[in-house]
């Protein structure tokens, strides 16, 4: 098992192939938030807190919150240089605003969380050594997903959630208990690479397989909702769900990836 003192040992190596520039982080962490101000200070302190001693970065993109929240990042990143802000002018959702996030970032890895601070930053580094360790194994593009093992939603979305797996692992084939968690980890230009479209950080599983990849599932804390009220309803993501299963079952048929048997 890798622990993180390695992580620091070859943090060199793995920036070094994945970007040359001088001060590039290992890790950004993208968030994306829409009317979260009252759980930006407590999640913030938390990442930081999680990723001390790591080159990393604290990606937030604010998705045309129309709350506190732009005036409150801004007083954070007075004091926190490592906090990089992006702001859509008008809501784009969760995936736009992931989108975005990733591709303002400049970590060779990223790590996407909610930012309702339900997801737990202090899995990152555990991710991060899964990540590792999967990557040893061959050049294959990996995704290191969050499983929620004692979810702390109510009993609605809970047994939503379970119903939206079951029917996504039958129709997908992702091999991923939990797609929803907003917790996962990747390379930045794995991620890149993809397809993007809206809620596509539903299917990333799947999207990561169909492109030759492996998906790993680690287990990961779940918090309460300590402020505020989720933005989506058991009901608004079937009416999206269904519609975007059906788009990425056709993604799935129409590629095939290439089997390259040598170079010259």
């Amino acid at each position: 098992m890798l622990k993180l003192n390695n992580i620091m040992n070859i943090e060199t190596r793995f920036l070094s192939e994945a970007d040359p520039i001088p001060g590039t982080p290992l890790i950004s962490v993208v968030v994306p938030v829409h009317n979260e101000a009252p759980n930006l200070k407590p999640l913030i302190s938390a990442i930081s807190m999680a990723l001390a001693g790591i080159e990393h970065e604290i990606v937030y993109v604010d998705d045309g919150s129309t709350d506190t929240t732009s005036r409150v990042l801004a007083e954070i990143a007075q004091t926190l240089p490592t906090l990089v802000r992006v702001r859509h002018k008008q809501s784009c959702g969760q995936s736009g605003a992931v989108i975005t996030g990733v591709k303002t970032a400049r970590g060779a890895y990223i790590a996407t969380l909610d930012g309702d601070g339900q997801n737990d930053p202090a899995d990152i580094p555990a991710m991060l050594e899964a990540m590792l360790q999967a990557e040893a194994k061959g050049p294959r593009p990996v995704l290191i997903a969050g499983h929620r093992v004692n979810r702390q939603d109510s009993n609605a979305k809970r047994y939503g959630s379970r119903l939206a797996n079951k029917v996504r692992a039958w129709a997908l084939k992702d091999a991923t208990p939990d797609t929803g968690c907003g917790l996962k980890l990747f390379r930045r230009q794995a991620f890149l690479e993809l397809p993007h479209f809206d809620h596509i950080h539903r299917f990333l599983p799947a999207l990561f397989i169909r492109a030759g990849g492996q998906v790993v599932s680690v287990p990961v804390r779940h918090h309460a909702r300590a402020h505020g009220a989720s933005h989506y309803n058991n009901w608004q993501r079937l009416k999206v769900g269904l519609v975007d299963l059906a788009g990425v079952a056709w993604l799935q048929r129409r590629w095939k990836v290439p089997q390259i048997e040598g170079r010259e």
